[in-house]
This record gives structure tokens, sequence and C-alpha cells, in this order.
């Protein structure tokens, strides 16, 4: 299903904003700040502001349409996120997400956590870093 048919159902409208932050990064490739998406986005709606992309962006991570990820530079940047229990992987060198499935195994790990710790666990992040293909091969 698109993400336009899943803001609708949701009961959000698509609107110029809400797609021009998706075009971008639908197109980005590599995770992508506020500011970043502003200064792209800038070219496509030239009345985009840095508040309404923080908003879009809340509103997409909370229906899962994108992700936040940490960045190698500290920062936070988004991605676009697939449907399902997804984690994504990305390249130290030239900032590459790249999008996995997430596994059942994690669970294991979840269980002895809350049995060292004695905390319940409700969610969970997890991302993995190293060097994509390409700049293995430059190496």
């Amino acid at each position: 299903m698109e993400w336009e048919q899943l803001l609708a159902q949701a009961g959000f409208r698509v609107t110029t904003s809400r797609r021009v932050v998706m075009q971008v990064l639908q197109t980005a490739g590599v995770p992508l700040e506020p500011h970043e998406i502003l200064e792209r986005g800038r070219c496509l709606h030239r009345s985009l502001g840095l508040v309404t992309i923080y908003r879009t962006l809340a509103l997409l991570t909370a229906l899962d349409l994108v992700r936040r990820v940490h960045r190698q530079d500290g920062c936070h940047g988004y991605v676009i996120a697939s449907p399902g229990h997804r984690h994504h992987i990305i390249c130290r060198q030239c900032g590459q997400a790249t999008e996995f499935p997430g596994g059942d195994d994690i669970h294991a790990l979840i269980e002895r956590v809350e049995n060292e710790t004695g905390y319940r666990v409700d969610d969970h992040l997890l991302q993995l870093a190293g060097l994509c293909p390409a700049c293995r091969e430059l190496r």
C-alpha cells in the first residue's frame, strides 16, 4: 500500500508539504536531518518551513512511514521505512542507510535482559554500522 493511502486511512490529509518531505526522503539514500530536508525540499516547495518538517516527521514516524536513525556524526536523521519489523545498517563512510528485516532472535535477548534487570521491555531500537560494499571496495 502506498504511503498516501496509509496516511489517508489514518485520517490525515496528503498535503504538499508531506509529499515534499516524502519525496526528499525517497530520493536521498542517506538519513537526512530536518534542516537538510528543508534545504532540499525548498527546491520543490518554496514556502516549506522547518516547523512543518518537524511536525511532518513526527506524524510520519508515529505512522511508521519513516524512521529516525542515528548518523555517524552523532545527529539523528530520517529514512523511509518499509512496513513491518525492520532495522537499519548505516555505512560509516558514505552514510548510506540500508534496511533489513527484524527477526525473532532478539526476543531471547530481550527475555534475558528482563530476567537480569527486572525491567519489562516494551520497545527496542536496533541499528548496525559498518562499511557498505562500495566503500569496502574503495579500501
